[in-house]
C-alpha cells in the first residue's frame, strides 16, 4: 500500500494509505454522517469543490453498481475514510470502491483516525484540506491547503450544471423493473434549472405526472417562460449562493408568475430573491439523519441533507416580501431555516432533500405537493 497524507488548513495533518487515484487533490474538508450511500455522495454535484470524510468506519462494502448514481461522474474532490473495503459483496455490485475511484482520477484516503477528522472539523469548522500520494512533506502539504481558493463566493454552479436544455423521462426504482419509464405522459410541463441536479430528483417529479425539462443555471427567466411551463424546479446545487447572482434574478423574475418549488441550493436561491441573506454554517449539515419539524403539522421528519449555507432567518423579516414570507421546517440541531413559502405566490422550497439517495424517504410527499400547486394555476 501506498502511503499519503491528509493535511487541514490548520496545521492538523492525518498519515494514511492511498486508494483510488495517485496524486494530489484539494478542497473544503467535510463530514458526512451517513451509515451507506457513499455512490451517491461521490456522484452528487453538491460536493463539487469538497473533501467528503465518512463518520462510519467501514466503506465499501457493498460496492459500485449501475444504477446508484446521482449524476453522470464522481464530483467530490477526495475522499477520506477509515477502511476501504476493496472486495464487495452485494448481488448489485460491478466493481469495487477504489477501482471507481481511479478510473474516475479521484485521490482517495484510507487507514485515518475519521473520528478524529470530524472531532477537528466540529471544533473549528469546515475547513480547506490536501490529500496526497506525492507531496508526503507535511509543511508543504498545509501549505497548499492554506493557498487553495475557499468555496466562499465562488460559481462552482458553472463547473456542474448542463451545457443545453434536455427532456428527462426516466422514472423511479423498483427491483423488478429497474428504472422504469413513466406510465403515461406527463401532466404538467416543468421546467428544471439544472444548479447540479441529483438524478433522483427528476425521477421523482416524472413519478409524480411532470413531462420534466432541465435547462442550464444560466438560463433567464424570460426564456423559462418562453416555454409555458406549467411549474419551475429549483435545483440543489454546490458552493456558496451569493456566487450565482445571475440565478437569483431569474428566479426574481419569476415570482408570481408560475409556481415554483426549490431543494437545498435552490431554497437559498429563493431566499436571495426574496430579499433574504445567507450564511455560511460551521461545519454543515452533511447526512442522512437530520431531524427537521414542520411548524404547521409539528411532526418530525428525518432528512438526508448536504449544505454548508442557510438562509437567515431574521434577514427575511427584514425583506420587502416579510409579511409574505413563512419559515415552514427548522431544523431541530441548531434551530436553522429548513423550508420557506410565500402567502401570496405559489412558492416554497426546502433545505433538506425530499428526494434522499441516500437517505430516509419522510419527505417525499413535497412532490405531491408541488403537483397540486401546478393544478391550482
Amino acid at each position: 500500500m501506498k502511503k499519503a497524507l491528509l493535511a487541514l488548513a490548520d496545521g492538523t495533518v492525518f498519515p494514511g494509505w492511498s486508494f483510488g487515484a495517485e496524486g494530489t487533490t484539494v478542497g473544503e474538508v467535510v463530514f458526512n454522517t451517513s451509515m451507506t450511500g457513499y455512490q451517491e455522495v461521490l456522484s452528487d454535484p453538491s460536493y463539487k469543490g469538497q473533501i467528503v470524510a465518512m463518520t462510519y468506519p467501514e466503506i465499501g462494502n457493498y460496492g459500485i453498481n449501475e444504477e446508484d448514481y446521482e449524476s453522470y461522474r464522481i464530483h467530490v474532490e477526495g475522499f477520506i475514510v477509515k477502511e476501504a473495503w476493496e472486495v464487495p459483496s452485494n448481488w448489485r455490485a460491478r466493481k469495487g470502491l477504489g477501482e471507481f475511484l481511479a478510473e474516475e482520477g479521484v485521490v482517495g484516503i484510507q487507514g485515518v483516525d475519521t473520528r478524529a477528522v470530524t472531532k477537528r472539523l466540529r471544533e473549528r469548522g469546515s475547513m480547506m484540506g490536501a490529500i496526497s500520494t506525492e507531496v508526503l512533506d507535511a509543511g508543504e502539504l498545509v501549505e497548499r491547503a492554506r493557498s487553495a481558493p475557499p468555496i466562499e463566493g465562488r460559481d462552482l454552479v458553472r463547473e456542474v450544471t448542463c451545457s443545453e436544455p434536455y427532456r428527462w423521462d426516466q422514472g423511479d426504482w423498483t427491483v423488478e423493473e429497474g428504472y422504469r419509464k413513466p406510465r403515461a405522459p406527463g401532466r404538467f410541463r416543468v421546467v428544471a434549472f439544472d444548479f447540479g441536479i441529483k438524478y433522483n430528483i427528476l425521477r421523482l417529479l416524472t413519478e409524480v405526472g411532470c413531462d420534466v425539462t432541465v435547462v442550464p443555471a444560466s438560463t433567464s427567466a424570460e426564456e423559462v417562460l418562453a416555454r409555458s411551463p406549467d411549474g419551475v424546479f429549483l435545483s440543489n446545487g454546490p458552493g456558496d449562493p451569493q456566487g450565482v447572482p445571475y440565478a437569483v434574478e431569474a428566479v426574481r423574475g419569476l415570482l408570481g408568475k408560475v409556481p415554483l418549488f426549490g431543494i437545498c441550493l435552490g431554497n437559498q436561491i429563493l431566499g436571495l430573491a426574496l430579499g433574504g441573506t445567507t450564511h455560511k454554517l460551521k461545519f454543515g449539515h452533511h447526512g442522512a439523519n437530520q431531524p427537521v419539524k414542520d411548524l404547521a403539522t409539528e411532526k418530525v421528519e428525518i432528512t438526508s441533507q448536504n449544505h454548508n449555507f442557510v438562509v437567515d432567518m431574521e434577514s427575511l423579516r427584514r425583506s420587502p416580501h416579510a409579511d409574505a414570507i413563512e419559515v415552514t421546517h427548522v431544523n431541530l440541531n441548531d434551530r436553522t431555516v429548513e423550508g420557506i413559502r410565500h402567502r401570496e405566490f405559489p412558492v416554497f422550497s426546502v433545505q433538506y432533500h425530499p428526494e434522499a439517495s441516500p437517505g430516509p424517504h419522510d419527505a417525499k410527499y413535497l412532490f405531491r405537493r408541488f403537483v397540486e400547486l401546478m393544478e391550482k394555476g
